[in-house]
């Protein structure tokens, strides 16, 4: 069996996150979610668990913290081309979330832009072409 992540992330409103990860390419896994939570599959396996913040609290004792407000994590996401990323983050964009929070990156071999998903945590789709890294 491959290794696997699961990136838990607090969420306000679990229809609204749910319609925002489908929109960038995820597919609800229906067997792990309900109304707590949306298991959404990213990959085989990348999968990002949605958790409502009341059940997200039942798992720390820690406050959750405003991703809008501080960042605790850069999520990179491998795309297979330019178009991709662009296509990512304009689906972003249109599905609620923030297009390009900081400004994308063209290092020649790489290509990387960002956004953030409606609760402010920050994704990178990113394109690298090894055959050209220096």
């Amino acid at each position: 069996m491959p290794k696997s992540i699961f990136i838990n992330l607090p969420v306000k409103d679990i229809k609204a996150a749910t319609a925002f990860y489908e929109g960038i390419g995820c597919v609800k896994n229906e067997q792990f979610s309900d109304e707590n939570a949306s298991s959404m599959v990213w990959s085989d396996t990348i999968t990002f668990q949605l958790l409502q913040h009341e059940y997200y609290k039942t798992f720390t004792t820690k406050p959750i913290a405003d991703a809008h407000a501080a960042s605790g994590m850069l999520i990179a996401l491998s795309r297979d081309s330019r178009e991709e990323v662009d296509q990512m983050v304009e689906a972003a964009g249109k599905g609620g979330g923030q297009k390009d929070v900081r400004e994308p990156q063209d290092l020649g071999f790489m290509y990387l832009r960002s956004f953030s998903d409606p609760d402010g945590h920050v994704f990178e789709p990113a394109y690298m072409d090894t055959s050209a890294a220096v």
